[in-house]
């Protein structure tokens, strides 16, 4: 834990940047019938009829102190799926970064093991030696704060029915660009004190 929060603490560096990892499912909801408007004192109203379209994964990056997300829709979420997104961190997004210093659960496919399973020995290793894992402790994974930015795309655009792929994309790529213009960020107050006194009982005693 106290590996995690002292990163945090760190200040924001190009060549070292942050970023925090984190992925999660998202269902293909279509309308049988076609919602009725909002009126006067009448919000929009749905049916409760509706057509699974089947579901997809989204992959989100996000470094707290740049202000900077970016959120990958996949078919599947496998260890096949983990090393491209761990490439394309290295070679797309971060590519002028000497380490990134990546936060992540410790879900089974968040291994650099995953990455020799995909790529050639030589490829995979380029890749591993510019990626430092950090790993939430087990039942702690809202320290990752990509978890907070997963909330808000939640609630500002994805709490309602979506029944395609390539709008789905659409929808989150527009959300995406307001976001990192606002450079809009999380005010993360949580140290490394806060956590030995919330959770002294967990600390060895002496």
């Amino acid at each position: 834990m106290e590996d995690v929060l002292d990163l945090y603490n760190e200040p924001l560096d190009p060549k070292c940047p942050v970023i925090c990892f984190d992925e999660t499912p998202y269902q293909l909801i279509e309308e049988v019938r076609t919602p009725l408007p909002s009126e006067p004192d009448q919000p929009e109203r749905y049916d409760f009829e509706y057509k699974r379209n089947g579901s997809v994964n989204l992959f989100a990056y996000f470094q707290p102190l740049a202000g900077w997300r970016h959120i990958e829709v996949t078919e599947r979420r496998t260890k096949v799926d983990f090393a491209k997104q761990m490439k394309n961190l290295v070679d797309i997004h971060c590519p002028e970064a000497e380490v990134i210093r990546l936060v992540v659960d410790n879900l089974n496919i968040h291994n650099p093991a995953a990455l020799y399973e995909v790529f050639e020995p030589t490829e995979a290793r380029r890749i591993i030696q510019k990626l430092e894992f950090h790993y939430t402790p087990k039942h702690a994974s809202w320290l990752n704060q990509v978890e907070i930015e997963l909330s808000v795309l939640s609630r500002q655009c994805l709490e309602r029915r979506i029944p395609e792929v390539q709008i789905l994309k659409s929808e989150i790529d527009a959300w995406e660009l307001q976001r990192n213009q606002e450079r809009a960020t999380v005010n993360w107050r949580f140290k490394t004190t806060d956590a030995r006194h919330k959770f002294e009982r967990f600390y060895p005693t002496i």
